[in-house]
């Protein structure tokens, strides 16, 4: 997901983007546990991409408040 495309998008979609990182995070980390998970590096993917959409969320409110 690049961070270009998080930029353009609402404060509601990204929130809608962020809870369904989380749900795929979740899944990943479920089947990294019980040994099923085939592609590992998602998991990486994942995280980053949840740490993007918290930054492009925290960067919108603050410059609503000012």
């Amino acid at each position: 997901m690049k961070i270009d495309d998080l930029k353009t998008k609402s404060e509601d979609e990204l929130k809608v983007e962020l809870d369904s990182l989380k749900k795929e995070a979740f899944n990943l980390r479920f089947q990294q546990a019980t040994g099923q998970l085939e592609n590992t590096a998602r998991v990486r993917q994942v995280r980053r991409s949840v740490a993007r959409v918290k930054t492009i969320l925290s960067g919108k409110s603050t410059q609503e408040q000012t």
